[in-house]
């Protein structure tokens, strides 16, 4: 995983001179909770975590009971690499698989499911549905997209959460506002990552619901997640919000993704899985070229989802000369 921006190293340096009071009651949480506000249009309630996987549980705990169901993708971060924290978190809410092309859930699909076994003592109750923006293939939901099963789920009684670990990446494809991509399209609860995007240890729930405050503030300092000295999460977030350094560092990332999926394109057997909209990047490679990348010091996911399929992450931090020097090395090991 890549290091950290700059500006935001600078800005944890900056945090820890002189004093301040206690979890959450420091000007560097003040203003990050105002820039939140201001990029959001709206009056959000802030929750920092330590970690995308606290996140999640939490925010899944506020929006669904012990018998409730989470509808998600299977291919969705919670449903495979939370290492049942969001069970742990909502004390037994199960996940439930809803299918759909490129990971991102199907409408058809997900009018099925927020019904099936409604009011049955029997079963688990749908409660809430759970999208990943971006996903973890790489592809991204569109406005309507979003807007559609946020409509879907709310026609039956359901809460919306997304899971933003790479909500800056998504923006940036889209062009939206953060506003457009949330509460504007029907999400109650947001996941907002920083620390895939060049902050360090740092990220936060987002509520749109007033009436989730309270329980959320519970949950977060039972969890654990309640920092005495919450200024060097909130000066981070603040800094990365700051002169639209999440927004620049998220583009970078993107476009590099996109170039060494062109570059890829041209090489012979290296498919692409699919075109990437983010930051992912999905691709067959051959045994040997895996190999011999890896031997070169190049780090990334290989066979982990079946043989011969390779994730590349591009980050902020990556620059042209860097994909074209990994693009040369596939050439060296194909040949």
């Amino acid at each position: 995983m890549a290091g950290v921006s700059p500006q935001i190293a600078q800005a944890v340096a900056d945090a820890a001179a002189g004093q301040v009071l206690p979890y959450g009651n420091d000007p560097f949480t003040d203003s990050a909770r105002r820039r939140l506000g201001e990029i959001f249009e709206w009056d959000v309630d802030v929750f920092p975590v330590s970690t995308g996987s606290a996140a999640n549980g939490l925010s899944l705990a506020a929006l669904t009971p012990p018998w409730g169901s989470v509808l998600s993708h299977p291919d969705s971060h919670i449903n495979t690499d939370e290492c049942g924290a969001p069970e742990f978190f909502t004390n037994g809410a199960k996940l439930v698989g809803v299918p759909g092309p490129d990971s991102k859930i199907d409408p058809g699909a997900l009018q099925t499911a927020v019904r099936r076994r409604a009011g049955d003592v029997h079963s688990v109750q749908p409660s809430v549905v759970s999208i990943s923006q971006a996903t973890e293939s790489g592809s991204v939901y569109t406005l309507e997209e979003i807007r559609r099963l946020s409509a879907i789920a709310k026609d039956a009684g359901l809460r919306v959460h997304m899971d933003g670990a790479r909500f800056a990446n998504a923006l940036a494809h889209l062009g939206a506002t953060p506003a457009e991509m949330t509460w504007k399209a029907g999400i109650d609860v947001l996941s907002f990552g920083a620390t895939k995007n060049g902050a360090m240890t740092a990220d936060a729930i987002v509520s749109f619901d007033p009436t989730l405050a309270s329980e959320l503030a519970f949950r977060a300092k039972r969890a654990g997640q309640l920092a005495s000295k919450m200024r060097f999460q909130t000066a981070q977030i603040d800094a990365y919000l700051a002169d639209d350094l999440w927004l620049r560092n998220a583009r970078q990332a993107n476009e590099m993704a996109t170039r060494l999926g062109d570059g890829l394109k041209s090489l012979p057997g290296a498919g692409l899985l699919a075109t990437p909209q983010a930051n992912i990047l999905f691709c067959r490679l051959p045994q040997q070229v895996a190999e011999g990348l890896l031997s070169e010091g190049y780090a990334f996911y290989h066979d982990r989802w079946e043989p011969g399929i390779v994730r590349f992450v591009t980050a902020f931090s990556h620059s042209a000369d860097d994909i074209d020097q990994l693009l040369d090395a596939v050439r060296r090991h194909t040949n």
